[in-house]
């Protein structure tokens, strides 16, 4: 599913340099780009907590987590950031290029979406989210209350339902004046709130201090609205749910029928408070249609997937769900490559750009391929290797029990 999915995320940004006429015709109603990231989202939702839980570990699950992510995404930022110097990329946006401090620390928490910095490659925005949800996932670990991520899923959609449209984005570092504020404040209390998780028996104020500052983040301060904010994490909870359901952890008669209020409140939330960011109304209209479409097709398509789970899966799609991380993280790069190349698309006829559209996959799954073996497979086996040591963080008696 994630590997189907970031070859979605590629379609959806090679579409303007390379088939404009899909994005005219299609994007008024169905966003590709979404409907890849919340597929995204779901199987993080479901996986992570597993990663955790089977490790036993707060210290052994986020030294896996830093080793599973940074590295690459460190090769990713660094060639953004000098495509973007030389002009290759998109360039280097004027918030990068006059605060590089305060933007390579606001990246280094990944949170940079949440701290109203512009990312140096656009997809990293959702990384923001995935480590909102390490944050949330650690504390209800630490504090022995991970069972309870229905509760979770059905607060957040609540709360996107309801309260989603009342806080603007970007609230918080606009009453703090500067989003510098904000980024430098917040990399201090995560250091701060990192030193008490290593504490002892300071670990679940540690933990909890760092999930209250995410939800704070969360709900005041996204670029993307705090309702949608708010669906995303409901989505990974309800993907989290869904692990429980397959586990017998919790019932389908008592459960179950909550996961389909998620998907309901998305879309509820999206023509509820989607239109009232001062958009013209076609693209208002476009936005709403694009989110709604988006999230049935994701859900559809992981439950589809979810009745597949028992069957063996080809090969070619194993493998393209091993370097999914790397098609993502690197696409972008090629893509702008592309687009400076193509310049205006319809001057070429629909074969060549189809070729052209082959080529660029070939070259996205070559470098992925190439940059999985070099870099993530690696740094993957060194985290390993460290989080089997000693020396990694116990959780309580308590939650290591239900972990078990």
């Amino acid at each position: 599913m994630r590997g189907m999915a970031a070859l979605v995320v590629v379609f959806e940004h090679s579409l303007d340099a390379l088939f404009p006429e899909v994005r005219a015709s299609a994007g008024p109603w169905f966003d590709f780009g979404q409907y890849g990231v919340l597929v995204f989202f779901l199987v993080s939702g479901y996986v992570v907590p597993v990663s955790l839980e089977r490790r036993g570990s707060v210290g052994g699950f986020w030294i896996n987590r830093v080793f599973r992510l940074y590295p690459l995404w460190l090769v990713a930022a660094a060639a953004g950031t000098v495509f973007g110097v030389e002009g290759v990329y998109t360039p280097l946006p004027d918030q990068l290029a006059d605060n590089p401090g305060t933007a390579a620390l606001a990246h280094l928490t990944m949170l940079q979406d949440l701290l109203q910095v512009t990312s140096v490659l656009n997809v990293f925005w959702t990384l923001s989210y995935e480590m909102v949800f390490y944050l949330l996932v650690t504390a209800m670990f630490t504090a022995g209350v991970h069972r309870f991520s229905a509760t979770g899923m059905l607060a957040f959609a609540v709360a996107a339902l309801t309260v989603g449209g009342l806080i603007p984005a970007g609230a918080l570092s606009r009453g703090l004046g500067t989003a510098p504020v904000v980024a430098l404040t917040v990399v201090v209390l995560l250091a701060a709130a990192a030193s008490l998780t290593c504490g002892g028996r300071l670990r679940l104020y540690g933990t909890a201090a760092a999930a209250v500052l995410a939800l704070v983040l969360l709900g005041a301060n996204s670029r993307i609205g705090t309702w949608q904010s708010l669906a995303i994490l409901a989505t990974m909870f309800a993907g989290t749910v869904f692990y429980r359901l397959d586990q017998g952890q919790v019932r389908w008669r008592r459960t179950g029928w909550l996961l389909g209020f998620v998907p309901v409140a998305s879309i509820g939330a999206a023509w509820a408070f989607g239109p009232g960011w001062g958009m013209p109304d076609d693209q208002a209209r476009a936005f709403t249609w694009g989110w709604t479409t988006a999230v049935a097709a994701a859900w559809a398509t992981f439950l589809i997937a979810r009745l597949l789970r028992h069957r063996t899966m080809p090969r070619p799609l194993v493998r393209l769900g091993l370097i999914s991380y790397s098609v993502y993280l690197l696409h972008p790069l090629a893509v702008q490559a592309l687009r400076r190349l193509t310049m205006d698309p319809g001057r070429f006829p629909l074969a060549e750009r189809l070729v052209m559209a082959v080529l660029l996959l070939a070259v996205v799954l070559g470098c992925a391929e190439l940059t999985y073996r070099a870099v993530e497979r690696p740094a993957q086996a060194l985290g390993r290797r460290l989080s089997r040591r000693p020396r990694a963080t116990p959780v309580p008696e308590s939650a290591s029990r239900k972990a078990a």
